[in-house]
């Protein structure tokens, strides 16, 4: 396949396109989904094909939720994680998390042709859990979600991340950072190496702990959102194992394309001290093609945090 997706005719016209061997149908590739932008849904799934060698380490073999938005992002959404009955065949799924009915079988996101068709159902966003889905129970990854209570910004939320950074240096650990695409910031520890849940949370916690101490007018770590006023959430409950966040390179609904974009701590330290740290899809292109997959090491690194793994 190409880099490029055309629209086409008519919106309800439809364009059969192969990714290495596989068919696609597309359709109404011509339809807004990102109204006060004018962005097309063509421009979706070009920017997904395009992107695709860089997102695909982070998204593959986990059990991926879908957040939908057929008739555009101002218009409802809704999340799917139970994988669509219609996918093609070469679409994989993962038993995850279930919900009261039992288990449930996630989209499998492993190639760029998966990857496309989800953009082709107006996934907009996707989201990932911290464990890969043939081992539910060991994160292969934690992350310290970043929420800001207005009035506070992404900016406090990059000096939250750099008090986390040293915290994390103080025991061995290094950490990455990406923007959530919305008004947040996340950093990610990389683990790649058995540990539970409960031992990610636990330490998560600790570390939001040993912030508050530090920043006490600036971090909390409490889910009361009345305590979040003017501060920012260290989210540390994203590392349960029914949870997901935002992936890296995923767009975000709004009324601008955005996405969540791997940063440097350099960019980090600048958005500290108020640089923007905003990137639409075209700038996440010409960034990789830069600099590569900042988040390429989280992927692969191993690390060990330190405390008992058991329950």
């Amino acid at each position: 396949m190409s880099a490029t997706v055309s629209a086409g005719g008519g919106s309800g016209k439809r364009v059969s396109v192969d990714v290495d061997g596989r068919t696609l149908s597309l359709s109404n590739l011509d339809k807004v989904l990102y109204p006060q932008a004018g962005f097309t849904k063509a421009q979706v799934i070009d920017y997904y094909a395009r992107i695709a060698p860089y997102m695909l380490p982070h998204v593959s073999n986990r059990c991926m939720t879908l957040r939908r938005w057929p008739d555009g992002v101002d218009q409802p959404s809704f999340f799917n994680k139970r994988c669509p009955g219609h996918r093609p065949s070469w679409v994989g799924v993962g038993v995850g998390p279930g919900d009261r009915d039992g288990d449930i079988q996630y989209c499998r996101i492993d190639e760029p042709a998966s990857l496309i068709w989800t953009a082709n159902l107006a996934a907009l966003e996707l989201h990932g859990p911290m464990a890969h889905c043939h081992d539910i129970d060991s994160p292969s990854i934690l992350v310290f979600d970043l929420d800001p209570g207005e009035p506070a910004t992404i900016v406090q939320c990059c000096q939250v991340a750099l008090t986390l950074r040293d915290l994390l240096d103080a025991v061995g650990l290094t950490g990455w950072a990406k923007t959530s695409g919305g008004k947040g910031l996340q950093v990610y520890v990389p683990l790649n190496l058995p540990h539970t849940h409960v031992h990610a949370s636990r330490f998560a916690l600790a570390v939001g702990h040993l912030a508050a101490k530090e920043l006490p007018d600036l971090v909390v770590v409490e889910m009361k959102k009345s305590l979040r006023v003017g501060k920012v959430f260290v989210d540390w409950s994203q590392n349960s194992r029914h949870k997901t966040t935002i992936s890296p390179y995923s767009l975000r609904a709004g009324p601008e394309p955005t996405v969540s974009t791997p940063v440097s701590w350099d960019e980090v330290a600048e958005g500290a001290e108020g640089r923007p740290l905003r990137f639409g899809p075209d700038e996440v292109l010409e960034r990789v093609s830069e600099f590569g997959d900042l988040f390429a090491e989280v992927a692969s690194e191993e690390q060990q945090l330190p405390g008992a793994t058991d329950n």
